[in-house]
């Protein structure tokens, strides 16, 4: 019998972890510290997807802290969320198994829609649907906004029921199956509490940075921002082109509305949970005396509260740092990730280890390194504004 543990060689997705009763098929996105892979049960060959973690740190061979360690907090956020959530909601991704070998965490769900609206498939053309993929077209139409914000906030509002935070709600963990939006990616919830750790990705994160519902709230308020107006969030307020047809839409103009209370920058003017937020979006909707002046109304009503925006605190911009990036002998020329983005040199060819980036943002960032014949070297999320140097080693 084959080692369970063991990894093997794939001539297009480089070293392949193995797990139980599953063929892994080939890598379709990442989550968090681990790699989610289209996988099929060696049994009935049912396709899902299946998310792995390695159980200890690159380069940390042997240690015995893995409640530090990606796959730690992976395990601490299932162990949680399994025993506070009283049942499966239908706009969270179902997790069917979660099971370790020497080497692995994995965890098996199911897998997303392809982005042709078709099922899932093995065909090379596979690619999950997302809502991150389905904004790569522009805006919604304002009955998909009002369809989708309602099964993200459905989502979410099982989870704050539980007492539970999700702190990395984006486009990108919002996946499909059968059409239905589910948030997934539970690598970060925890309970609800004052002191949860700064953990997600920064720009769906609130100014006052605490991390509880109200931040879900906001991060949420931000998914339903580019949803309604098809900019990403570096543009919000602004609605675009999109401006006009807000103020002739009532639902529109309603989700607006919504969106503008959610990403309050003082937190307590934000809803308190998703389920609040939820219950405002399923609230009738005032009646106007006519058609006009319900126009008028809700023109003025997104102008005063767009304008309102204006009294945020703007920071100055911070200086962009020089990082060194470093992966130790004799694993030398590694190519490096950030936030899943190659970085190249101005003539395009890419930066590789050992090197310095200039000009980078000194804010935190995911660092991967990439080496062929080697599996992805993890580094971890990064804060810039704090280290200059990333140090890195492969297992030996």
């Amino acid at each position: 019998m084959s080692d369970p543990t063991a990894t093997t060689r794939s001539d297009d997705a480089g070293p392949r972890p193995q797990v139980p009763d599953f063929e892994l098929i080939r890598p379709i996105g990442r989550g968090g510290f681990g790699q989610v892979w289209l996988a099929a049960n060696r049994t009935t060959g049912q396709l899902r997807a299946v998310k792995v973690i390695p159980l200890r740190p690159a380069g940390r061979a042997g240690s015995a802290a893995e409640p530090r360690s990606a796959a730690g907090r992976e395990i601490h956020s299932l162990t949680r969320l399994e025993a506070n959530l009283g049942r499966r909601h239908a706009n969270l991704m179902a997790i069917h198994h979660v099971g370790k070998t020497e080497q692995f965490l994995f965890y098996v769900m199911t897998a997303a829609d392809d982005v042709s609206g078709e099922a899932v498939s093995r065909e090379p053309s596979y690619r999950p649907a997302t809502l991150e993929s389905r904004l790569e077209a522009g805006p919604l139409a304002a009955d998909e906004c009002v369809r989708l914000a309602r099964q993200l906030l459905a989502g979410l509002a099982s989870l704050h029921e539980a007492g539970m935070v999700h702190r990395d709600v984006k486009p990108s963990n919002c996946p499909f199956v059968d059409g239905e939006l589910k948030l997934a990616d539970f690598g970060l919830v925890t309970e609800a509490s004052p002191l949860v750790s700064r953990l997600g990705t920064q720009k769906y994160m609130p100014p006052d940075g605490r991390m509880d519902m109200r931040a879900d709230v906001f991060a949420a308020g931000l998914v339903i921002y580019e949803m309604i107006s098809g900019l990403t969030v570096e543009g919000f307020p602004r609605l675009g082109k999109r401006a006009d047809e807000v103020a002739a839409d009532p639902s529109l103009s309603a989700l607006v509305r919504l969106v503008l209370r959610a990403c309050q920058p003082e937190r307590n003017e934000r809803f308190e949970d998703a389920r609040a937020m939820l219950a405002e979006l399923d609230s009738p909707p005032e009646r106007a005396a006519g058609r006009k002046a319900w126009r008028l109304a809700v023109a003025l009503a997104c102008l005063a509260a767009v304008a309102s925006f204006a009294l945020w605190p703007v920071e100055p911009e911070p200086e962009p740092v020089h990082v060194n990036f470093v992966t130790e002998a004799p694993f030398f020329e590694a190519a490096i990730y950030l936030d899943d983005q190659l970085q190249t040199k101005p003539d395009g060819t890419p930066c590789a280890t050992p090197c310095t980036i200039e000009n980078l943002p000194p804010r935190v960032h995911e660092v991967v390194f990439k080496r062929d014949g080697l599996p992805d070297l993890a580094a971890g999320k990064i804060d810039f504004a704090q280290t200059r140097q990333i140090t890195a080693s492969w297992e030996q």
